[in-house]
C-alpha cells in the first residue's frame, strides 16, 4: 500500500489517511463570527471526497482578533451549535475534524483598536496596532483556553494553533516583529514565553491531539532562522504538541520564491532537527509527489489547501494515480 492511503495514528484518533485539509480562510462567516450554509456545503464535500482530516479555517479566539469581520468566530457559547453542525457534517463521511484557533494581531483588519507585540503596522496599508501589555497578554492566553473548552464541546477531533503567517503568536515569535524589552521579548525563550503559555493554557483542557502551524521562513535578515524553530519545535514536543504543521512566510512583506513543494525542506528540518511529527504544505498537487514525501520520510501528513479548491475528490483521483482502491461514500459507489 502507498503511505498517502495508509492509516496515520495522531495520539488517541486514527486518520484513514494522510490526506489533510489545511485551514484556509474562506471569509463566508457571518459579521458575527456564526457559520453559514456555505461552510456547511464546503466542509462536507471535502469529507465526502474521503479527505483523512479537515482543519477549520482560521477561526478567531476574540473578535478583534480575527484577519476580518467574515472570519468564524469561537469567542462566545453562541458559536458552538453552528460548529457542531460543521462537525457532524464531516465525520458523517469518515473524516477526522480539526479547528485551527487563531488571532491576527497586527493583521487584523476588524473595527477598532487591534493589538500585538510591538506597535509596528504591517504595511502602510493597515492600522498601527496597539502594543499588548501583560493583561493584554493573559486575556488572549485565556481566550485561547477557552476556545479550546468550545471547540470540545463541539465534538472536534484535533486542535491546531495558529502560530505562523505573521499573525498574532507568529510576531511574538519573530524579532522581526518583537521588540520588546520585558519577558516577552528579546531572546529565544522570551519570544516563545506567549505561545508557551498559550499551549500550556490549552493542554489544561484539551486531551486529544494537538498542532501548531509555524511560519519557519521569515524571508527577512531580521527574522528568525531554522535553528529557532527547531529549537521552539523541542519546547513544543516537550508541551504535549504531537504535530507542527510547516509553512513559511506571512510574518513581513517579502518576495517569495514560490514552487511545487517549495516549503518541504522546513518540514524535513523540523521532523529531523527536533524529532517530531510534521505536515508538509505547499503546492503540493499531485499523488506521486505527495508519496514522495511520505516514502523519504521527508514528513508524516501531506496538508493541501487550494488543490483541494479546485478538486475537492482529490483523494479519489490521488488514488488511481497510486493504482489504490478507496471505499467510497456509499451514494457514490456507482460513480466511483
Amino acid at each position: 500500500m502507498s503511505k498517502l492511503f495508509e492509516p496515520y495514528q495522531l495520539q488517541s484518533i486514527s486518520l484513514k489517511n494522510r490526506v489533510v485539509m489545511a485551514p484556509m480562510c474562506m471569509y463566508s462567516a457571518q459579521d458575527d463570527g456564526m457559520v453559514t450554509p456555505f461552510h456547511l456545503v464546503h466542509y462536507a464535500t471535502r469529507a465526502a471526497g474521503q479527505v483523512g482530516l479537515i482543519i477549520l479555517e482560521a477561526t478567531g479566539v476574540v473578535p478583534e482578533g480575527r484577519i476580518s469581520n467574515k472570519d468564524l468566530g469561537i469567542w462566545d457559547d453562541a458559536h458552538i451549535d453552528g460548529l457542531h453542525r460543521l462537525v457532524e457534517g464531516m465525520k458523517a463521511y469518515g473524516a477526522k475534524a480539526g479547528i485551527q484557533l487563531a488571532h491576527a494581531g497586527r493583521k487584523a483588519t476588524v473595527d477598532g483598536e487591534i493589538f500585538a507585540p510591538s506597535a509596528i503596522a504591517f504595511s502602510q496599508d493597515y492600522k498601527t496596532p496597539t502594543e499588548m501589555t501583560e493583561d493584554d497578554i493573559h486575556y488572549v492566553v485565556e481566550a485561547f483556553k477557552q476556545a479550546a473548552v468550545r471547540a470540545a464541546k463541539a465534538g472536534f477531533d484535533v486542535l491546531e494553533i495558529h502560530g505562523a503567517h505573521g499573525y498574532l503568536i507568529s510576531e511574538f515569535l519573530s524579532p522581526a516583529t518583537n521588540k520588546r524589552d520585558d519577558q516577552y521579548g528579546g531572546s529565544q525563550e522570551n519570544r516563545y514565553r506567549f505561545l508557551r503559555q498559550v499551549i500550556d493554557a490549552v493542554r489544561s483542557v484539551w486531551d486529544g491531539p494537538l498542532l501548531v502551524r509555524v511560519s519557519a521562513e521569515d524571508y527577512a535578515e531580521d527574522g528568525t532562522t531554522m535553528e529557532d524553530f527547531i529549537v521552539f519545535s523541542r519546547w513544543m514536543k516537550s508541551q504535549g504538541v504531537d504535530l507542527v504543521d510547516v509553512s513559511t512566510g506571512g510574518v513581513v512583506s517579502a518576495a517569495i520564491n514560490v514552487f511545487p513543494g517549495y516549503q518541504v525542506p522546513q518540514a524535513e528540518a523540523i521532523k529531523h532537527g527536533a524529532d517530531i511529527p510534521t505536515g508538509a504544505v505547499g503546492l503540493i498537487t499531485t499523488a506521486i509527489q505527495a508519496e514522495e514525501i511520505l516514502q523519504n520520510n521527508r514528513a508524516d501528513l501531506i496538508f493541501l489547501a487550494r488543490v483541494l479548491l479546485r478538486e475537492p475528490y482529490w483523494p479519489l483521483h490521488a488514488a488511481k494515480e497510486l493504482d489504490e482502491e478507496i471505499q467510497p461514500p456509499v451514494q457514490y459507489v456507482r460513480g466511483w
